[in-house]
């Protein structure tokens, strides 16, 4: 065998041997958050499966805004709180716009509008319209969650626009941890008290509450959540790419575990990985035509961490 042969030889081994190999910069898989309690859990899930693939996930706490320009810029690889219609501004603008892929529909059935307790809702505000009716008992506040969040701006300019009668109404800004604890206060006292609610989220079963109607040209009806990723990204890393397009949730999975972490029983690595010791089932599918970094069996490699 000739010294060119050899080389051709040695070249189609290496080609074979790494058919899967990715682009270094894939070994690192940077996950926008927006410091929400579900896209903790479904971000946990991802690095959990990441980890065990042999790839490394870092995790960034960001507005929402900042998720979508660093998306666009490369800066983050891919968002899994991609909720729509409530990001319907931000999506027309970067996704729609091709700056910024969709990888997959990772939940349905979601809702995400304002929310009252049970009791307010049974004494009559049962729509935004309601609301005006009774200002003086909701101390004309509406409680939402972190400034530069999109619900948030749905809401100013429903107060700009005066609509529904909310002209000298405040939006109370905070984050999500500090607006349930508003909640809670006033359920306690069986105060009237207006704030975002969504699904999946604890707060649904920790709360006796009804979610507002009318709203849906600021807030939409029932919506999903999307997997985004930058420009290019599973071009780039087809394995990574892969996994986060199978990924797919369910509201009771996110409900379970984050109800384990809000109520203190587990901390986030733990709940997933009991939720998931106690499914294995779910991982068939995350992980079909997916290998680990090096090209091994991807689903025996995380089982094994399991």
């Amino acid at each position: 065998m000739n010294r060119f042969s050899v080389l051709l030889l040695a070249t189609a081994l290496s080609s074979a041997g790494n058919a899967w190999a990715e682009d270094a910069a894939c070994s690192t898989v940077k996950l926008g958050d927006p410091g929400w309690s579900d896209i903790a859990v479904t971000n946990g899930i991802a690095s959990f499966l990441l980890d065990g693939l042999g790839y490394r996930a870092e995790s960034q706490t960001l507005a929402v805004p900042i998720i979508f320009a660093g998306l666009q810029k490369g800066q983050v690889d891919v968002f899994l709180g991609n909720w729509m219609p409530a990001q319907q501004s931000n999506y027309d603008k970067f996704v729609a716009s091709g700056e910024v892929d969709k990888l997959a529909q990772n939940l349905e059935g979601t809702e995400y509008t304002l929310a009252v307790p049970t009791y307010a809702y049974e004494a009559g505000v049962k729509t935004f319209a309601d609301l005006d009716k009774h200002a003086d008992k909701f101390g004309k506040k509406l409680y939402g969650i972190a400034s530069g969040s999109p619900a948030n701006e749905s809401i100013r300019q429903m107060i700009a626009a005066d609509e529904f009668g909310l002209g000298d109404w405040k939006l109370v800004e905070s984050s999500e941890q500090a607006m349930l604890v508003q909640v809670g206060r006033a359920v306690k006292r069986d105060q009237f008290v207006v704030f975002l609610g969504w699904t999946p989220h604890p707060m649904n079963v920790q709360y006796d509450m009804k979610y507002l109607k009318g709203g849906e040209k600021y807030f939409g009806d029932s919506g999903q959540v999307n997997t985004l990723a930058r420009k290019g990204y599973a071009a780039q890393c087809p394995n990574v790419g892969k996994l986060f397009a199978n990924l797919k949730f369910t509201q009771d999975m996110e409900n379970s575990i984050m109800d384990q972490v809000l109520s203190k029983q587990a901390s986030n690595d733990a709940a997933i990985k009991a939720w998931l010791k106690a499914n294995p089932q779910v991982l068939d599918g995350w992980l079909q035509g997916v290998t680990t970094r090096d090209g091994g069996d991807g689903l025996a490699a995380v089982k094994a961490r399991l």
